[in-house]
């Protein structure tokens, strides 16, 4: 992976996440990463694909609304949908890399959206 700034490395990363392309979200998750939510502490890479991983398959429509890159850090909020019920939510992450490659993930979870 060939990129020239924190935003390429973050579109790319949730590009490889819903089109379920593994060797691409491998190549840009560091030896060293760890990946942090209200269900995960700091779990490593190998565990991230065991838990965190099949999760894009019960979720559709991702839309990402907000991008903000700072130097080597990134915040995004982004909208997706469950498969499951149609219901709609927003998360924010807090992503920092290492060159192209991601070394740490925050997720903070959002509330439903009201149908």
């Amino acid at each position: 992976m060939k990129s020239s700034n924190v935003s390429d490395v973050v579109r790319s990363c949730y590009a490889a996440f819903f089109s379920r392309d593994r060797a691409g979200m491998e190549e840009l998750l560091s030896d060293n990463f760890t990946f942090t939510s209200p269900q995960d502490d700091h779990i490593d890479k190998d565990e991230y694909f065991v838990r965190c991983w099949p999760n894009s398959d019960k979720l559709r429509d991702f839309k990402l609304e907000k991008l903000f890159e700072k130097g080597d850090e990134a915040f995004v909020r982004y909208q997706v949908t469950r498969v499951e019920d149609g219901v709609k939510f927003r998360n924010t992450e807090y992503l920092k890399c290492d060159g192209n490659r991601i070394v740490e993930i925050q997720v903070y979870f959002g509330a439903e959206e009201k149908k």
